[in-house]
């Protein structure tokens, strides 16, 4: 009998040991309570408390965690919109007890703590500047609650902005408000680039004038310049002729030359040129008058068909009708 009582309570001092052994995981603590009181923190590993009369209350998890806070709040110019406050905190390791036993519910405190700040800070932005200021809002968020959830036994790590969510037709009007912007800028790009392409177009065709004119002059002269060489070459080869003699026949030769042409083009169009003996006079005075006005050579070119009208009948009492070259 002695024996089997020494079996047994070796049985239950083997059970007991185990009832007092228990392992606390990586980046977590335990506490550990006797009789409802606080004791100790057990760290990761394996601990041992004693059994039936120590207990482990409960465990902090000492990792970084995130709470997302969705925020609604108006801005300065009376928008509402939602705001997304990304919250990263974690329990102190050396905090552990006021961690566990101030707060029973921590990611509601913090929740508190977001909106208080941002419905504090966003209302005196307009909505434009809360997108350019949103890390000014996320760094009053970390301040704030960095020195509330101290005490606390949490760290918070860092707050982020990570949206801001206007209404949809906020959201629609800012985009045509941009794409107004937009189209201006294009609208005022685009008659910048007109504007300069008339100014060269207006200046080349200045310079194209310019041309034009110094060509029409540097040609006139070469017409003078040839018509005083023929001048003085038909003088010499025939004596007692003047010059108004040899223009005249050198416009009656490039008249009947361009009578010629104008014979042998293929053209359908009708010409009527008066070309009887008695007007070559007239004719060469014209011809002269706009040679010397224009500049311009006489055309050897080919040009309409001609069609020649018959020169006028003299009377019956007179002679025979007079008639041009055919």
């Amino acid at each position: 009998m002695q024996g089997i009582g020494v079996l047994v309570a070796a049985a239950a001092a083997v059970f007991l040991l185990f009832l007092g052994l228990f392992t606390v995981n990586q980046q977590t603590a335990a506490i550990v309570q006797r009789f409802g009181r606080f004791v100790r923190v057990a760290r990761a590993g394996l601990n041992l408390k004693i059994p039936l009369i120590e207990s482990v209350a409960g465990r902090i998890n000492l990792r970084v965690q995130q709470l997302d806070v969705t925020v609604e709040t108006k801005t300065e110019d009376n928008v509402f919109a939602h705001v997304v406050v990304a919250v990263q905190y974690a329990a102190l390791p050396d905090k552990v007890f006021e961690a566990f036993y101030k707060l029973a519910q921590p990611q509601q405190q913090i929740t508190s703590y977001v909106f208080d700040v941002v419905r504090a800070r966003v209302p005196k932005i307009k909505l434009d500047d809360v997108f350019e200021k949103k890390d000014e809002i996320a760094d009053a968020v970390k301040a704030e609650l960095g020195q509330v959830m101290n005490d606390f036994g949490y760290a918070i790590v860092k707050a982020l902005v990570t949206d801001i969510a206007p209404d949809e037709k906020v959201k629609q009007a800012m985009n045509e408000i941009n794409a107004a912007q937009r189209m201006r800028v294009a609208a005022s790009e685009k008659g910048e680039a007109e504007r300069i392409l008339k100014v060269k177009a207006a200046e080349a065709e200045a310079q194209s004038k310019a041309l034009q004119g110094k060509g029409i002059a540097d040609q006139r002269k070469a017409i003078v310049d040839g018509l005083r060489e023929s001048v003085d070459a038909f003088q010499k080869s025939v004596p007692g002729t003047s010059a108004q003699d040899v223009m005249n026949l050198v416009l009656m030769t490039q008249y009947f030359d361009t009578l010629k042409d104008i014979g042998a083009s293929d053209k359908s169009s009708t010409l009527f040129v008066p070309y009887t003996p008695g007007n070559l006079g007239e004719i060469a005075a014209q011809m002269r008058d706009v040679l010397l006005t224009t500049g311009q050579p006489l055309p050897r070119t080919p040009a309409p068909r001609m069609a020649t009208p018959a020169a006028p009948q003299e009377s019956a009492a007179g002679a025979g009708p007079q008639s041009g070259p055919q």
